[in-house]
C-alpha cells in the first residue's frame, strides 16, 4: 500500500496512521517526524531546516520534499507506506507527485478523514499531553492538582493551540488550505473520503474498507 492519509487537527489521523502500519507494516513517514530527526542528527537538510525553524519561519516545500525523498530511496521503503499530513497545500501535491514520478511510484489512494468542526473543537480542548513521553489524557480524567504523568512522572499540559478559539482558527486554515486538495485529488481519481466522527475501531474498518475497494478496481 502507497497512501496519502490527511484532515483536520483533531480527526485522529495518527491513530489511524498507527493501525494502518501494524495492518500492513509499512513506513510511517510524518514530515514533523522526519525533521525532529533531522535537526536532532545535524543532516545537510535537518541543519537549513533548523535556521527556518530558529527564526520562527515555515520549512520550504523543497526541504520537507527533500526529506520524503531520503526516506524513500530504500527500495523496501517505496513498496509499502503511509504519508501522514502531507501534503497540506496544492504546491506540495504538485511537488509529491513530481517526487513519485521521479521515483516511479504510484499512489494507492488519498484518504481524507472528515469531520465535524463542533467535534473537533470538544476533542482537542480536552485533550493534555504530557512533556515528558508525549502520552495523551483528557481533561475530564486528570484532576486539576494532579496533573503528573503516570507513565513517566513528567508534567501534564494543555496546548495552548488546542484551546477552543485557537483550535477553531486551526481549522478556518486547514479548510483554507485543503479544499484545492481534495479537488487535486479527486480530479485524478485517487481521493476517498471517510467519516471520522465514529470510535476509533470502527473508522478504522471504514478506511480498510475504502482501500480494498480501491485496490480491487485498481
Amino acid at each position: 500500500m502507497k497512501i496519502i492519509l490527511f484532515g483536520p487537527p483533531g480527526v485522529g489521523k495518527g491513530t489511524q496512521a498507527k493501525l494502518l502500519v501494524e495492518e500492513f507494516h509499512c513506513a510511517h513517514i510524518s514530515t514533523g517526524d522526519l525533521l525532529r530527526a533531522a535537526v536532532k542528527n545535524k543532516t545537510s537538510l535537518g541543519l537549513k531546516a533548523k535556521s527556518f525553524m530558529d527564526a520562527g519561519d515555515l520549512v520550504p516545500d523543497d526541504v520537507v520534499i527533500g526529506l520524503i525523498e531520503e526516506v524513500l530511496q530504500p527500495e523496501e521503503s517505496r513498496k509499502n507506506f503511509i504519508l501522514d499530513g502531507f501534503p497540506r497545500t496544492l504546491p506540495q501535491a504538485s511537488a509529491l507527485d513530481g517526487l513519485f514520478k521521479k521515483l516511479n511510484l504510484a499512489l494507492d489512494c488519498v484518504i481524507s478523514m472528515e469531520v465535524n468542526n463542533d467535534e473537533v473543537v470538544r476533542r482537542l480542548s480536552q485533550r493534555l499531553l504530557c512533556r515528558g513521553c508525549g502520552r495523551i489524557y483528557t481533561l475530564d480524567r486528570v484532576p486539576e492538582g494532579d496533573r503528573i504523568c503516570k507513565s513517566c512522572g513528567g508534567e501534564i499540559y494543555q496546548r495552548d493551540d488546542d484551546k477552543p478559539d485557537a483550535v477553531r482558527r486551526r481549522l478556518e486554515v486547514y479548510q483554507q488550505q485543503t479544499k484545492p486538495l481534495v479537488e487535486y485529488y479527486q480530479k485524478s481519481g485517487r481521493l476517498v473520503t471517510v467519516d471520522g466522527m465514529y470510535e476509533i475501531g470502527y473508522v478504522h474498518k471504514l478506511i480498510l474498507d475504502q482501500l480494498y475497494r480501491n485496490k480491487t478496481s485498481a
